[in-house]
Order: C-alpha cells, then sequence, then structure tokens
C-alpha cells in the first residue's frame, strides 16, 4: 500500500463513532478507498450502522478535517452510505427472512397515542433512507390502514402474503382482512395463530427495521410476539399522566420479564404549542416521561405534542412524518433517529456491528 495511502488511513483511525467509541477503521466503516498521489486526492466511504444516523454530518466533518492534516492531500471525497446490521437472534426463536431488525411499540394503557406514534416512527425511518415495514398486530383494534390512508387486500403469491405499500413502508394489518364494522371474537389460541401467519407466511421482502404496533396492555399478543419472534427490543409510549406512566413501568416490566431490552420511552401528548403566539403549556405535567424514563434507566427519545393538525392528518391518511413542510415533521425524525441510534449501539454490544471484509 503506498504511503499516502497509509497515512491516510491512519488518519482515519483517529475519527471515533461518537456512540461506539471506537475507531472507523477497526468498526470496517471505511470502505473503498482510493488515493491519487499524484493529484493529492483522496477517496473513500463512509458506511454508518444506520441511514437514520443522527451523528452522520459530525462523522463526515471528523474525517474531512483528519484526512485533511495529511502532508500531500488537497482534495477529499467523501461517501455516505449505511448498512443497517442484523440483531442477534435468540436460539428457539424464528427469524423473519429478510428482516434485520423487529421493535415492538406498546403502552401499558389504551389512548396514549401509540399508534399514532408507531405509524409515524415507520414512515419516519423510511424517510432517511432505512427499508422499513409496519405490522398492525392490533387485531383487535387494527387502526394502521386508515392512519396510513391505504385500502385493498393483500394479494398472495406463491403461498404467501405479499403485504401493501404506503409513503415508503411495507404495510400489513388485520384491517386489510376483514370488514371494517367487523368484531374479532376470537380466544388467545386463534390471536396467536392469526399473529403467527401475519408474521411468517408473509413475503416482507429486504427490511432494516420492522415496527410492529402492540395492542395496549400486556396480553395475549405481547406474550406469543416475546415467546416466537426475535424481537431487537421494544419502545414504550406514555403521556405525562401519572396513571400512564404507572401503566408505562408496567409495560416495560413486562417486557423484562420475558428478556426483551426496551429502547427507550417516548411521551406522547406531552405539551400544547399555542399556534398563534408559540406560548408552551405543560396541560398534564412537566417531563414525566422523561423521569420515567431514568426511573426506568433507559433512554428518553423524546416528546411528541398534543396537536389538533396530528389528529387532523391521521385521520385523513397523511401521517405527518411522511411530509417534510409538516411543523411536525422533525420532531419525529429526529425520535426516529435516536430509535435507531439505540438500535445500533446494541446490536454493537452484542459484538454484530459489521462483518470484517477482508481488504481488496
Amino acid at each position: 500500500m503506498p504511503a499516502l495511502k497509509d497515512a491516510v488511513l491512519d488518519a482515519l483511525r483517529t475519527v471515533e463513532d461518537p456512540d461506539l467509541h471506537k475507531d472507523l477503521v477497526s468498526l470496517n466503516m471505511i470502505r473503498d478507498l482510493e488515493v491519487d498521489d499524484a493529484a493529492g486526492e483522496a477517496r473513500f466511504t463512509v458506511c454508518l450502522t444506520t441511514p437514520a444516523c443522527p451523528l452522520k454530518d459530525k462523522i463526515k466533518s471528523d474525517c474531512q478535517e483528519a484526512v485533511a492534516r495529511v502532508p500531500g492531500i488537497k482534495d477529499i471525497q467523501i461517501n455516505m452510505t449505511a448498512d443497517v446490521r442484523q440483531a442477534p437472534v435468540d436460539a428457539g426463536k424464528a427469524p423473519i427472512p429478510g428482516v434485520r431488525n423487529i421493535i415492538a411499540v406498546g403502552s401499558g394503557k389504551g389512548g396514549v397515542g401509540k399508534t399514532t406514534t408507531a405509524v409515524n416512527l415507520a414512515v419516519a425511518l423510511a424517510k432517511t433512507g432505512a427499508r422499513t415495514a409496519l405490522l398492525d398486530a392490533d387485531l383487535y383494534g387494527p387502526n394502521v390502514p386508515a392512519m396510513l390512508g391505504v385500502t385493498g387486500r393483500p394479494r398472495v403469491a406463491d403461498n404467501r402474503i405479499v403485504p401493501l405499500q404506503a409513503h415508503g413502508i411495507t404495510v400489513l394489518s388485520m384491517g386489510f382482512m376483514v370488514e371494517e364494522s367487523q368484531p374479532l371474537v376470537w380466544r388467545g389460541p386463534m390471536l396467536h395463530g392469526a399473529l403467527k401467519q401475519l408474521i411468517q407466511d408473509v413475503a416482507w421482502g429486504q427490511q432494516d427495521y420492522m415496527i410492529i404496533d402492540l395492542p395496549p396492555g400486556t396480553g395475549d399478543v405481547q406474550l406469543s410476539l416475546s415467546q416466537t419472534v426475535p424481537l431487537t427490543g421494544a419502545v414504550i409510549v406514555t403521556t405525562p399522566q401519572n396513571v400512564a406512566l404507572q401503566d408505562a413501568r408496567k409495560g416495560a416490566a413486562m417486557f423484562a420479564k420475558v428478556d426483551i431490552p426496551v429502547l427507550g420511552v417516548i411521551e406522547n401528548m406531552s405539551y400544547y404549542l399555542c399556534p398563534e403566539c408559540g406560548h408552551r403549556d405543560e396541560i398534564f405535567d412537566n417531563a414525566g416521561g422523561e423521569n420515567a424514563a431514568k426511573k426506568l434507566g433507559v433512554p428518553f427519545l423524546g416528546a411528541l405534542p398534543l396537536n389538533t393538525q396530528i389528529r387532523e392528518a391521521m385521520d385523513r391518511g397523511r401521517p405527518v412524518a411522511a411530509y417534510d413542510e409538516s411543523p411536525f415533521f422533525t420532531v419525529y425524525r429526529d425520535i426516529a433517529q435516536a430509535l435507531a441510534q439505540q438500535i445500533s449501539m446494541q446490536n454493537a454490544k452484542s459484538g454484530n456491528v459489521f462483518a470484517v471484509i477482508p481488504p481488496s
């Protein structure tokens, strides 16, 4: 390897991933390094652990500054890409073919905006460039189709259900299979069988993330999922009210009992922001979700406002995370990035960041 290329690589060894606290070369995040000695040009790719990385600009800037200090380098071209790694799979649980990370979104009680959060999280992840699927596991109250504004029935090909597409995500719900007014009067074993079919008999394709919208509470669906599917982790949605926070802690305890890590807490309906004057009003309480996360020892992923525009948009099947011009696009994007960040760090702790690729 020419001396100048060696020097560039050594410079990149001084750049650390801010989350993983290891240098980019050791993490195999530097790819396709080319150095033109005569022209003083360095070209390489930085392969991040997720396209939703909130620190992408910092990592690129750090690489730029490190390589610029190498004598003889006059021009630097950096290509930023990402490769989401698959979470480790526990023995006895069948992975979903093609799906790398499975995240359950749950709540201890109903009425906290769990489905609204799950839908917008999935859409926000897709907006960052991540291949994302959404499974509506709330079999008794499948509201995902209405919130995405998608109708129709999935087709079957090669004995597998083909999900629908909406707002850049792959989506499947029991709501596509039954009439809107038809109730499901099922006992536990029937729920388990239906859920298993929605997961295993589906052509999901290649997905970086699958968001699963759970029913509220700690019942049969949660237990069935934890026993059969290799969940990467769970997200707890709550509101600042004391009763919601108590139930959120119960939900977190349930996931702990079945060895599912809680990736973080999201506080919905956290505050009201006046559209006229911009005054922020803490209607229920202040920082309840953040304090609950601290007590649970898990990350606080972010707070979402109470706003009629979000409700109206979801009722029309237009999730706010899908539209850059929405005043709420940024808050959902930031929470999605925080979630992706936690997933990357968890996979790193399991030693599953990047496979080592032999140098060419």
